[in-house]
């Protein structure tokens, strides 16, 4: 019995230094720096947000319908209100994922939130603020044709 609350606790204290001490923000790029440039930016909004932590990894995320002319975009920046910017590369395009069909002259992009952040703020109340879909938007440098 001795053993088993040894270990249980030793796996709640390892929960809380990794949901509450760890970075948040591991970007490879200034995200502050990039935002607050006078950089022409293209800004599109989430048309679905899925916020399922307790599902496992991977399920806290945007979908966003992307014009195809950002393809070869070098970055774009995940800005979640309240949570933070977040600078990622493009990869991978879709013309569907869970259920969203892309328009024509799209591609759908789905961007993640770190597993341990969306745990974090649904423990300090902000569940509603990470699933309003219009807290979500991804930031593209605007591309010299458009």
């Amino acid at each position: 019995m001795r053993r088993l609350l040894t270990y249980i606790l030793v796996v709640l204290f390892s929960l809380f230094v990794v949901i509450f001490w760890w970075p948040l923000n591991d970007s490879d790029c200034n995200s502050e720096a990039f935002l607050a440039s006078k950089t022409k930016k293209i800004q599109i909004p989430a048309t679905k947000v899925v916020v399922q932590p307790w599902r496992g990894g991977h399920r806290v995320y945007g979908i966003f319908m992307v014009p195809n002319e950002y393809k070869q975009a070098p970055f774009f920046i995940l800005t979640v209100k309240g949570v933070g910017n977040y600078c990622s590369k493009s990869f991978g395009y879709s013309q569907q994922l869970d259920n969203v069909f892309a328009q024509p002259g799209t591609h759908l992009v789905r961007d993640f939130v770190r597993t341990r952040v969306a745990l974090r703020l649904i423990m300090q109340g902000l569940y509603s603020q990470l699933n309003d879909r219009q807290n979500w938007t991804l930031t593209y440098p605007r591309q010299n044709n458009s």
